[in-house]
C-alpha cells in the first residue's frame, strides 16, 4: 500500500506540464497574430491612397500572329502531252534528280511507227517532185522549139500558145512536189517531237514530291496533261504563304522579320523574312485575309514541305524606350480625387506643343529663330487663352483639352478614324500656319528636320498619366508609340523610375 502513494504525487506533476506548454503556445500565437495584423495596418497607412506602377527602360515589340503552310518556293508538276501505255518508272519518292534526267518512259512503238510511215511519204514526195521536175524540162524544150517554129510561121500560133500551157502546169506540178515534201517533212517532224515526249525528263534540278504513276499504267492526254510528279526546285530555300487579316494587312511590308514554329518541332523557333504581301484578298465566312509571302532558309533540310506554320510578324520593335503599362494609361481620376491632382505648368496646345518646344531646343537655333519661335508660342498661348475664357472646360482633366484616358486596343469603326486623321490634318494646317514666320528663318536642313518632326508630331498621340509625386499625384501629358498590349513607349515629362498611378485603395 505505502508504494501506490508515493507514486501518485509524480503522475499529476507529468499530467499539468503539457497543460501549461498549451497556455503558453495559444497565448503566443495571439500576440504574433496582433502583430502581423499591426504591421499591416501599419503598412496599409503607408501605401497611401493610390496604387502605382513604375515607368521603366526596356525593349518592346510590336508582331501580329498568322497561320501558314511551308512550300517549296518553286514546285513544278510534270504530266505527260501524249497518252499511251508507261512502261518504266525511274524515279521513286524523295529521289534527288537533275534537270533533263530521265524519270519515266511511255510505249514509243506507235509513234516509232509513224514515224516508219512519214519517212515514206516523205521519200514517195520526192519521187513525186523528181518526176514533176522531169516533165517541167520536157515542156521547157518542146516550148522553146515551137516558139522558134512560130517565129518563122512554120506551126499554127495555136501550138505555141499549147506548149506555153504545158510549161506552166509543169511548174506548177514542181511547186505542188516541193510543198508535199514540205508538208510530209512537217508532219514527220511532229511525230518525232511526239517520239521524244514518250521519254518523261525532269525539267528541274530538285527532289521528288509526289509519283502517281505505276509501270503498265495507261494515261489519257487528250483534254489536259495528266499529272504524273511533283518536282520541289530547291527545299534549301522555302517559302510559307500566311493568311493575315484585313486588320493587321496595313502594318505588313517587305523585309520585316518573321519568327514562326511548326508542331514537328515544337521546342524550335525558325526564322524568315517577308518577300511579297499579295493584293489578292480571300473571303472566307465574311472573313477577309490577305497572303503574305514569307522566305525561309532550310539549309539544314529540317523543315518539310507542308507543315502548319504559327508565325508572328515583327511590325514594330523598339530597343531602350521608356515604358509605362497601359493600366497607368487607362486611369482617369474619380471626381473624389480630381481635386487632389496637381497640374503641371503647361504650354496651350498640350503635348504636340511641348514636344516642338523640344525639337527648338534640340536644334541650336540663333537668337533671331529663337524670338520667332518664342513669337510663334506666345501667339498660340494667347489664342487657347481666350478659348479658355469664353468656355472653361469642365472636369478634372480639362487641362489636356478633355478625355481623361487613352484607347489602347485599336477599333472604333471606320467613321471614328477618319474624324481622327481629320483632325490631325487640321492640326498640322494650324501648326504651320503658326510657325511660318519661324520655319523662314531655317537653313535648308533646319527646314527639312522641322517638317519631318511637325508631321510626325501632328500624327502623334498623346495622353495624360498621373505621377505621384511625395504623397500627392501629378498630372503629366505624354507622347504615345508603339505597344505590344500590357506596356507602351512613352515620352515626354517622365523619367525612368517615376511611379504612375493604375488606380485608387480602397479605404477602410
Amino acid at each position: 500500500m505505502s508504494q501506490p502513494r508515493k507514486t501518485a504525487p509524480a503522475r499529476k506533476a507529468k499530467s499539468r506540464l503539457p497543460r501549461n506548454l498549451a497556455v503558453a503556445a495559444a497565448v503566443a500565437s495571439l500576440l504574433a497574430v496582433g502583430a502581423w495584423a499591426w504591421r499591416q495596418h501599419g503598412a496599409g497607412g503607408d501605401e497611401g491612397a493610390w496604387r502605382t506602377t513604375t515607368v521603366e527602360r526596356g525593349d518592346i515589340r510590336v508582331a501580329i500572329s498568322a497561320t501558314g503552310t511551308l512550300s517549296a518556293t518553286s514546285t513544278v508538276v510534270v504530266g505527260s502531252q501524249i497518252s499511251g501505255q508507261v512502261t518504266d518508272v525511274l524515279v521513286d519518292f524523295n529521289d534527288q534528280v537533275r534537270k533533263g534526267q530521265l524519270i519515266a518512259r511511255i510505249d514509243p512503238s506507235s509513234y516509232q511507227a509513224q514515224i516508219d510511215q512519214g519517212n515514206a511519204q516523205v521519200a514517195s514526195a520526192r519521187a513525186a517532185l523528181a518526176q514533176a521536175q522531169a516533165a517541167l524540162r520536157n515542156a521547157e524544150l518542146d516550148h522553146r522549139r515551137k516558139t522558134d517554129l512560130g517565129e518563122r510561121q512554120l506551126v499554127a500560133r495555136s501550138d505555141v500558145d499549147l506548149a506555153r500551157s504545158a510549161l506552166d502546169q509543169a511548174r506548177a506540178q514542181v511547186d505542188s512536189a516541193q510543198a508535199q515534201i514540205r508538208q510530209q517533212s512537217a508532219s514527220l517532224q511532229t511525230t518525232q517531237v511526239n517520239l521524244d515526249r514518250t521519254e518523261i525528263r525532269s525539267p528541274v534540278d530538285g527532289v521528288v514530291l509526289t509519283r502517281t504513276i505505276e509501270p503498265g499504267q495507261t494515261v489519257a492526254a487528250s483534254l489536259q496533261a495528266p499529272e504524273l510528279f511533283t518536282i520541289a526546285e530547291d527545299l534549301g530555300k522555302m517559302q510559307i504563304e500566311l493568311a493575315v487579316d484585313e486588320a493587321d494587312i496595313g502594318q505588313v511590308v517587305e523585309g520585316q522579320a518573321v519568327t514562326f514554329t511548326v508542331d514537328a518541332f515544337a521546342d524550335r523557333q525558325f526564322r524568315g523574312e517577308v518577300r511579297q504581301v499579295r493584293l489578292s484578298a480571300t473571303d472566307t465566312n465574311n472573313v477577309i485575309t490577305y497572303p503574305v509571302v514569307v522566305s525561309v532558309d532550310n539549309s539544314d533540310g529540317t523543315l518539310l514541305p507542308g507543315l502548319t506554320v504559327n508565325a508572328e510578324i515583327e511590325v514594330s520593335r523598339r530597343d531602350d524606350v521608356l515604358l509605362a503599362s497601359n493600366a497607368a494609361l487607362r486611369y482617369k481620376p474619380s471626381d473624389a480625387q480630381a481635386a487632389a491632382i496637381q497640374a503641371p505648368a503647361q504650354r496651350a496646345g498640350g503635348g504636340a506643343v511641348e514636344g516642338l518646344a523640344r525639337l527648338a531646343g534640340a536644334m541650336d537655333l540663333a537668337a533671331p529663330q529663337r524670338e520667332a519661335f518664342d513669337a510663334a508660342l506666345a501667339a498660340i498661348s494667347a489664342r487657347a487663352e481666350a478659348r479658355r475664357t469664353a468656355a472653361p472646360q469642365p472636369g478634372g482633366s480639362g487641362m489636356f483639352g478633355g478625355g481623361g484616358g487613352v484607347r489602347i486596343a485599336g477599333g472604333g469603326g471606320n467613321a471614328a478614324g477618319n474624324m481622327q486623321a481629320q483632325m490631325r490634318q487640321r492640326m498640322l494646317q494650324r501648326y504651320q500656319q503658326d510657325f511660318a514666320a519661324f520655319r523662314d528663318t531655317l537653313d535648308a536642313s533646319q527646314r527639312q528636320r522641322w517638317d519631318r518632326e511637325l508631321a510626325a508630331l501632328a500624327g502623334a498621340r498623346f495622353a495624360p498619366v498621373y505621377k505621384l509625386v511625395g504623397d500627392r499625384p501629378q498630372a503629366a501629358m505624354v507622347r504615345i508609340g508603339a505597344s505590344d498590349g500590357s506596356n507602351t513607349e512613352i515620352s515626354g515629362d517622365v523619367a525612368e523610375g517615376d511611379p504612375l498611378i493604375v488606380g485608387e485603395r480602397a479605404r477602410p
